[in-house]
């Protein structure tokens, strides 16, 4: 059960919402394999197969018929989201790696879909950068930044993924628009977007980047529009962005923390905000809660990208509220339906 009582049945099927949420995925997808290459493609196939394979042999492991719960579609969405983070180049084993850990760590040991109190897809990701930092940071540059304007088509890229071979030469991976900003220094903000092609060549937060994000801005409306998820966690989550750089913002100097364009038009914050934050198993159960989640979500993105130690704090900050998620449910879930307040006895106790 994900909502506060009384419940009322959606007509939405566990199936169905996995679905949707894979169609909603293509935009943001579309945009990543056309400014970053087919590599994400691969990524995707890559981390959805283990995903599928891993889940089917935890299942057989304990005792369960595996057609019913990979039918349902969840643990290919996991490896999706999964395939999504990853850079387009990332070596074999790290979608491999990633989807395994998903599902035999994050998963499974706490019951299953539904009982799992960490969202798999994050905690795989925050592992995987933690544990290979190097090969989670080799992102390719973006298609009209590059020299030539090519990318490496499908078999160059199934040659660096599976081989290493075709090491990619000086120029072609990237810095994030993220990762350069923070590491900026001696400019300010107006200078060094100006000076720097990724965001002189883009509107909001660099070439290719926000494109992505606004892909999966459309997935996430589409989401909306479907009611495969609510407005209160992405609502929050964006508006707390936006508020903390606002805040922060000192003018536009070298020490800035960057603009609200920046935070919401970079990085994994479309992605987050829509597809990871929304996820009915590990945030709050009720729209007070929801919003409360979204909201410290934000403030957390925010304060990991500005004074930590990654350039991108979504993963982190949301595996943070997923365990603060059954908390803020005890404080904002209401009475059950037909209950009153529980009576106050005012008399001595008995002896």
């Amino acid at each position: 059960m994900i909502t506060s009582a009384p419940h009322a049945h959606s007509g939405l099927t566990t199936g169905t919402v996995m679905q949707r949420v894979l169609v909603a995925a293509l935009p943001g997808i579309a945009a990543m394999v056309w400014y970053f290459g087919p590599g994400t493609l691969i990524q995707i196939a890559l981390a959805g197969s283990a995903a599928f394979a891993a889940e089917a042999m935890v299942l057989r492991l304990r005792g369960r018929p595996p057609g019913p719960t990979l039918a349902d579609g969840s643990a290919l969405v996991t490896g999706v989201l999964i395939g999504i983070a990853l850079p387009p180049l990332a070596p074999w084993w790290l979608a491999i790696a990633g989807s395994a850990f998903a599902i035999l760590v994050a998963k499974h040991p706490y019951g299953g879909l539904g009982y799992n109190l960490f969202n798999p897809a994050m905690a795989a990701y925050a592992a995987l950068l933690v544990s290979f930092p190097d090969a989670m940071s080799q992102w390719p540059g973006p298609r009209p930044l590059l020299s030539d304007g090519t990318l490496p088509g499908l078999v160059d890229s199934l040659q660096r993924i599976f081989t290493g071979q075709h090491a990619a030469p000086d120029g072609f991976t990237m810095a994030t628009p993220l990762d350069l900003f923070r590491h900026n220094s001696g400019l300010m903000v107006q200078q060094f977007q100006t000076a720097h092609p990724l965001f002189a060549r883009g509107d909001l937060a660099g070439v290719g980047w926000e494109t992505v994000n606004l892909g999966f801005l459309a997935g996430g409306v589409y989401l909306l529009a479907r009611r495969v998820i609510t407005w209160h966690a992405p609502v929050a989550m964006l508006a707390a962005l936006v508020l903390m750089a606002l805040l922060c913002n000192d003018g536009g100097s070298s020490a800035s923390r960057g603009p609200p364009s920046l935070h919401l038009f970079s990085g994994a914050t479309m992605l987050g905000a829509f597809f990871i934050v929304t996820d009915p198993v590990t945030t709050a159960a009720s729209n007070r809660g929801r919003l409360l989640c979204g909201l410290l979500t934000g403030v957390l993105v925010f304060a990991i990208r500005a004074w930590g130690g990654y350039s991108d704090g979504v993963a982190f900050a949301v595996l943070l509220m997923n365990l603060a998620a059954p908390l803020i449910d005890r404080i904002t879930v209401p009475r059950a339906y037909g209950h009153g307040r529980a009576r106050q006895h005012h008399g001595a106790p008995p002896e």
